[in-house]
């Protein structure tokens, strides 16, 4: 694969040879399927976002679970995306869209690399809040997402405030 974005049959057949599974593949296009609409709302309404990264991001968010399904999916999918050449706006994107961004402090008790996992560009902080709208292949309401990450203690108070920003920022693209 060159350094420029792969096409969708490309990332889905990518999907498939690394070994995910058809859940996590179906999981994969349903996030893709939101991102992509949040990332076409946010266009029409102005705002700069590459729709194309978005889709592919999106797609290959969960790469690493062809490995782990442990939080270091991330990490392990990152490394993927590498193996196989793929440009680094793509290895961002799956780095980062783990919990609500994960902050440095947060990565070294985790055992990660020392560094911040937090979502920067608009598409990666809008792949990351497609993702936590996913549950399996069904997009969920907000207020259900946060009660259960309310409920988790391991989840940081500040990967919560993330998520209500994002979905701040994000959520009128829908209509």
């Amino acid at each position: 694969m060159s350094r420029s974005l792969p096409s969708e049959e490309t990332a889905l057949r990518l999907l498939k040879d690394v070994g995910c599974s058809k859940s996590v593949i179906e999981h994969c296009k349903t996030v893709t399927h939101l991102g992509v609409k949040i990332a076409e709302g946010c266009r029409r309404k102005g705002l700069e976002v590459d729709v194309n990264l978005v889709r592919i991001g999106a797609l290959l968010h969960d790469i690493g679970r062809a490995r782990t399904h442990d939080v270091d999916h991330a990490i392990v999918g990152a490394r993927i995306a590498k193996e196989h050449g793929l440009p680094l706006h793509v290895l961002s994107i799956i780095e980062r869209h783990i919990g609500g961004g994960i902050s440095k402090e947060e990565a070294e008790r985790l055992g990660f690399p020392k560094k911040s996992y937090i979502p920067i560009s608009i598409e990666e902080r809008l792949v990351a809040y497609a993702d936590k709208m996913v549950v399996g292949s069904t997009t969920i309401p907000i207020r259900v997402i946060v009660e259960r990450l309310l409920r988790d203690s391991h989840i940081p108070a500040a990967s919560i405030e993330r998520l209500m920003r994002w979905h701040e920022e994000f959520h009128s693209y829908l209509e």
